[in-house]
């Protein structure tokens, strides 16, 4: 869905901008801008919980902590 809309975004922006609308091309290319950033958080979050890692980061996996568990 997010990967959707920032190509409909991106696409409008660019429509926009060739029929001169500056402000509307630019407003919209920056709504396409934040659901990329979306999109590649969501990615690098996916990946790290499938590497056993947590969602703040990979510096020690979760298979390893659950071996010192109390």
């Amino acid at each position: 869905m997010c990967l959707i809309v920032t190509l409909v975004m991106l696409g409008l922006a660019i429509q926009s901008f060739i029929q001169h609308q500056w402000m509307a091309g630019a407003v919209q290319l920056i709504i396409a801008l934040g659901f990329i950033i979306l999109l590649i958080r969501n990615i690098l979050a996916v990946r790290a919980q499938k590497q056993g890692c947590s969602t703040t980061g990979c510096g020690v996996a979760d298979w390893f902590t659950n071996l010192f568990k109390k």
